[in-house]
């Protein structure tokens, strides 16, 4: 066999393998999207960074973990990053355990949105495999994503130095989805989150772009709840 049928041999199995690596048909998840999160999945898919925005219980975490498995499931993508700031008296360092244990109480509305959304066997699978890796926010520098999928979750709580140097750890072949909610910064001053400022800039970036989710997907009273405490914040002047 001449070189250049050699080539194509090896083209032609490595694409028969991939064939049968990819699911026939689209992934049965447990939970289907609204039509609001079908257009948020439409931008994400369109676009390198995309950042979601909405109040409590508008779904952006459970939307960006259903396309995070979807991609993974059809080998679109590696692995599945996610990274989430630890707003709190005591550092993760001096937490028992090794970094998964340590940022477990962090983690913990991540795997149940997973959980959620597919069946749990798979689920242990991908996270016993290392396809789902959790890097803390202190740990991103220096770090490059190939072929990747990143979920920044509560972004509100980074500041604009952390969230220029997450956003700037996107490499090829990956994408990048910044959820966060304005009304719920942790840190000492609102002024300090970088995520409002990334919301503002998204629309006239190349290959970003951004959209605030409305739908409650909580209990009905959580909506005439927070408009009462935004009209107490807003009457006592509370930022």
């Amino acid at each position: 066999m001449g070189e250049n049928e050699s080539a194509k041999h090896k083209e032609l199995t490595e694409q028969i393998r991939e064939a049968k690596q990819k699911p026939k048909g689209p992934i049965k998840f447990q939970i289907q999207l609204n039509e609001e999160q079908k257009l948020a999945k439409e931008k994400i898919l369109n676009n390198a960074i995309t950042v979601l925005s909405g109040k409590a219980g508008s779904g952006k975490t459970l939307l960006a973990c259903q396309i995070a498995l979807d991609l993974l499931f059809k080998k679109s993508i590696e692995k599945i990053i996610i990274t989430r700031p630890t707003v709190s008296k005591e550092e993760i360092g001096f937490l028992p355990g090794d970094l998964r244990e340590k940022m477990e109480p962090w983690m913990q509305p991540i795997y149940a949105n997973f959980y959620q959304l597919y069946n749990k066997e798979k689920i242990d699978e991908i996270l016993a495999n290392g396809q789902v890796e959790i890097v803390p926010v202190a740990f991103m520098r220096g770090r490059t994503f190939l072929d990747s999928f990143v979920i920044v979750d509560e972004a509100q709580n980074c500041t604009h130095e952390q969230m220029e140097m997450i956003t700037s750890r996107l490499g090829i072949r990956s994408k990048m989805v910044v959820c966060g909610d304005t009304q719920q910064v942790d840190l000492k001053t609102i002024g300090q989150s970088g995520f409002k400022f990334l919301l503002t800039i998204a629309k006239r970036v190349k290959d970003m772009d951004s959209m605030t989710l409305l739908t409650n997907h909580r209990h009905s009273v959580v909506d005439a709840l927070l408009e009462e405490y935004d009209r107490f914040k807003e009457q006592h002047n509370i930022k």
